[in-house]
């Protein structure tokens, strides 16, 4: 006989296609197979259709196709007997799904079968219907389900539940049909009846408002007194799983009570006192006491209710983390990760157990524990808990560093009770893991550093001692070098020291020698070297006996292969040996970052103008990408915002600004001559030529007024890290030049004061000098306010060359008229005024500050005075 004939046994067929060594063997047997399968489906043979179905079945479970034999799937199931009816239908299951237009053809028989008087066959076409149905199948067949949901035989209801919950989901709008019949079922006695009638009630929960509302009020006092039974009952060999009775019931039980307590008060009072009784009395040495145990608790968790149920529920989870089993302690991390939204108080009584969780051997445990410490971390428990996460960093896993590292630093940013704390912690997290910190980190520690102007000394000694232990930890490298070029006077000379410090001994050399080092070490990227460049040449006017040195190591970066870095040094260069009276006024200290305008810029709520350059760009401390077009001015970090992004490419000045040379126009309403980038250039790195000539390139920076015999540089009044509007003004006694730069055009009238009065200001106030600010509004306009200021020398000497300069942010634009005078004199025998007119964008929202430098001489001695001003009066 043909071993592949259609009378060839299931058992033989299965046989001969695993004998088979190569896919190509088994593919021919297929093929064999299939060709007999379809000489039998031709010649219509009864006595084996069942047979070739099911070998149909085998070879469609592996992959190969099988549609030429559907039909006879329906041939079996309009067959009379059991065994027929058994294979037809479980091939129309495996061979056919919903989407499948033949299928269509069997509702009919479905509909008689479900009808039959044999349950097993009713069995088979729910079965059927429970996995395949359509929509279009489950109206047509939806009455005779129902009606099934009564039949007298238990396995039969079960199976109609099931298929119910398959009919509810296609069609939900016979929701409401089932409602009263699955009420019903919920008082059965059989537990496999009962659990599919739960299952049924949840979906119909889930689909339907109104079978919510229902159950709520008929059902669940009966459901809270089937679970109780299943608590309190005796032992039932039938039910039992390790000890315990029915936990498949028991769970499904408390998830429907969730459903049903979940924004009801009522119903969650009826069943406080059985979630209790769940919670106190289930064993937890067995996994099916555990899976109860957190159901309950998830349960509790949905239900309102009190806190001393909550309480309950999260020392179960607390118990779960003590567990060996890795399972159960995740499940637990995750819920309580819910839970401290909750009852916070309660998760925070676990807290040393979380934290020995940060510390398991598994990965994903150890992930989940971590960020449930971030969410238990506030402001008494700050200092403790980051202790622990600090120490626990010096041990950690390198994979794991990364994360750690991220939420550390985080919440050491968000609760840091101070200054001197955060910079303590942030070091330490430097110095152990510098190279996974993020650049925002490091730049945001920079912008806390320069307000805590009383730990300068302190920080920068720290630094110097962290680059000593840390030099292979990047970020330590670039934080100390840029606090060590800024600070470098405070290290030597050991100013600011504060008690909890111990005296350390520098010299100039030691300072120099720290980033001699960082900028030759072979693993010390572009950005650590240009910092380091720009750190030397602040030193080299901080410490006027190592300017030689300096210079030499400035000169060695001049055949570098990086460009970026022998412009830098060629540049540098000229600075340290040309241009010494200007140097020190180019690399004084930075102003004070603004640390509001920081966080808005890296929250994303601050828009950060980028350069459109397609060169190759640094990360500035202050979180600003600068263009390596700027290398002179971009690391000396002079202003806070970046210019607007260049357009034309012409002009080096542009491209040395990063910005339209001709920016100022659009702020006084004028047009100005723009000059050749070569000339301007000599401007800027010059002295014999008026600072005023570069009005144009600073306009964006400063509002100034000044006269052409101030000695002041332009570089001076780029410090400023406040962007500004500007209108620059000649003092009395102008030359040409100030009338060029203030516009071709005359300044437009001051409108008459005629506002309402306000109180006159001390604006600023020192040994020798007092400036008084008095206001005006003008009438029909709220957003502008006229300001007269009124300077004073309190001393006996007599100032000259007096120049009064002023930035403001950019919701806000200044005028400057010209001074009274540019000679104050002493003992407070006279004044000069100068009028200003603000005008505030965000008038209503933000008020007025600003920021201020006097400059004059005293005794043909420069001096200058710095201060911000934001005691304005409300309503300006």
């Amino acid at each position: 006989m043909n071993p592949f004939s259609s009378g060839t046994r299931l058992r033989d067929m299965i046989r001969a296609i695993r004998a088979c060594k190569t896919a190509a063997e088994e593919r021919a047997v297929v093929r064999k197979e299939c060709a007999a399968i379809r000489a039998a489906v031709s010649d219509n043979d009864n006595d084996y259709r069942h047979r070739n179905l099911a070998k149909l079945m085998f070879i469609h479970m592996l992959g190969y196709p099988t549609h030429f034999g559907q039909m006879e799937c329906l041939k079996l199931i309009a067959a009379p007997g059991f065994p027929e009816k058994r294979i037809g239908y479980l091939g129309l299951m495996l061979l056919l799904d919903e989407r499948q237009e033949v299928l269509m053809l069997v509702t009919n028989s479905l509909k008689q079968d479900l009808n039959h008087t044999n349950q097993y066959i009713v069995g088979l076409a729910l079965c059927a219907l429970g996995n395949i149905s359509s929509a279009e199948m489950a109206r047509d067949l939806a009455p005779e389900v129902e009606r099934l949901l009564q039949f007298r035989d238990p396995n039969v209801r079960k199976k109609a539940a099931l298929c119910s919950i398959r009919i509810i989901k296609k069609v939900p709008d016979l929701a409401e049909n089932f409602v009263n019949p699955v009420a019903s079922l919920l008082k059965e006695k059989h537990h496999g009846v009962l659990l599919t009638a739960i299952q049924l009630c949840a979906d119909l929960c889930i689909v339907s408002e109104e079978a919510l509302e229902y159950f709520r009020k008929k059902c669940t006092e009966g459901l809270v007194k089937v679970l109780k039974d299943a608590v309190n009952s005796p032992y039932a060999p039938e039910y039992d799983i390790a000890g315990i009775a029915d936990p498949f019931l028991q769970i499904r039980l408390l998830r429907i009570l969730r459903i049903l307590g979940h924004g009801d008060a009522d119903a969650s009072d009826l069943m406080n006192d059985v979630l209790a009784q769940v919670a106190t009395k289930t064993e937890s040495n067995k996994n099916a006491g555990n899976a109860i145990l957190y159901e309950c608790v998830e349960t509790i968790m949905s239900i309102e209710d009190s806190g001393g149920l909550r309480v309950l529920a999260i020392n179960i989870l607390g118990r779960f983390l003590s567990n060996r089993d890795n399972n159960i302690r995740y499940v637990a991390l995750n819920m309580l990760m819910k839970a401290i939204s909750i009852d916070g108080q309660a998760v925070q009584r676990h807290r040393a157990t979380i934290l020995e969780c940060v510390k398991d051997s598994d990965a994903s445990i150890r992930k989940r524990a971590l960020e449930l410490v971030y969410l238990l971390v506030n402001e008494t428990n700050v200092e403790p808990l980051t202790k622990e996460l600090i120490d626990y960093l010096e041990v950690s896993d390198q994979d794991f560093k990364g994360d750690l590292t991220a939420n550390i630093c985080s919440i050491v940013e968000r609760l840091s009770p101070d200054k001197l704390w955060y910079i303590d912690q942030m070091l330490k997290v430097l110095c152990e893991a510098g190279n996974y910190v993020k650049d925002d980190v490091w730049h945001a520690l920079v912008v806390v550093i320069t307000n805590a102007s009383n730990l300068h000394g302190y920080t920068v000694r720290s630094l110097y001692r962290a680059i000593q232990t840390s030099v292979d930890q990047e970020a330590v490298v670039r934080v100390g070098v840029w606090c060590i070029g800024e600070y470098g006077d405070l290290l030597v000379n050991n100013i600011g020291m504060l008690d909890i410090e111990e005296p350390l001994s520098v010299t100039e050399n030691d300072a120099v020698d720290v980033i001699e080092l960082a900028i030759k070490r072979h693993t010390s990227d572009l950005t650590t070297r240009s910092m380091c460049l720009i750190a030397l040449l602040k030193l080299s006017s901080r410490f006027p006996s190592c300017s030689q040195r300096i210079k030499e190591i400035v000169n060695q970066s001049k055949g570098s292969l990086l460009l970026e870095l022998q412009q830098r040094s060629i540049e540098f260069n000229s600075i340290i040996d040309k241009h010494q009276n200007i140097r020190s006024a180019l690399v004084e200290r930075m102003p004070v970052l603004d640390e509001a305008t920081y966080s808005r810029r890296r929250d994303g709520s601050l828009p950060v103008n980028v350069s459109t350059s397609d060169k190759n760009s640094l990360q500035n401390p202050n979180g600003v990408t600068k263009t390596f077009n700027a290398p002179l001015l971009d690391l000396l970090d002079l202003s806070d915002e970046p210019a607007p992004p260049n357009s034309s490419g012409g002009d080096f000045l542009q491209d040395l600004l990063g910005g339209d040379i001709l920016s100022s126009s659009s702020h006084t309403g004028t047009t100005q001559p723009q000059k050749s980038g070569t000339d301007v250039l000599l401007d800027l790195l010059s002295t014999g030529s008026p600072p005023a000539q570069n009005g144009s390139s600073t306009a964006d920076i400063l509002s100034i007024s000044q006269d052409n015999n101030s000695s002041v540089s332009a570089l001076d009044s780029l410090s400023s890290p406040m962007p500004q509007s500007v209108h620059i003004a000649p003092t009395t006694g102008g030359s040409p030049i100030m009338d060029l730069l203030d516009g071709f055009g005359p300044n437009p009238p001051v409108p008459k004061d005629n506002g309402p009065a306000y109180p006159p200001v001390v604006a600023f106030e020192s040994n020798s000098l007092s400036l008084t600010f008095n206001f005006s509004k003008q009438s029909g306009s709220p957003q502008t306010t006229n300001i007269e200021a009124s300077f004073t020398n309190k001393s006996s000497d007599v100032y000259t060359d007096f120049i009064f300069q002023a930035a403001v942010p950019k919701f806000l634009q200044l005028h400057l008229e010209p001074a009274s005078s540019n000679t104050l004199p002493g003992n407070g025998n006279g004044s000069i005024t100068q009028k200003l007119r603000v005008t505030n964008n965000q008038h209503g929202k933000k008020s007025l500050v600003m920021r201020i430098r006097i400059s004059y001489k005293l005794n043909n001695k420069d001096m200058l005075e710095e201060g911000q001003i934001s005691n304005f009066p409300r309503g300006l």
